[in-house]
């Protein structure tokens, strides 16, 4: 019975770490990118 618990629980802990490393790997592609309008670029440049 202990047996089939250390591997029930290292079977587990595998099983998040892939998941939570996938989930790492594609969040980025993932997030909103905020995006400046033509205007606000042409301030920004004649600030400079």
């Amino acid at each position: 019975m202990e047996k089939w618990l250390v591997v029930t629980g290292v079977w587990f802990m595998c099983a998040l770490c892939a998941v939570l490393f996938i989930r790492g790997a594609t969040a980025p592609a993932m997030r909103k990118v905020r995006v400046r309008d033509a205007r606000a670029q042409a301030a920004h440049a004649a600030r400079r």
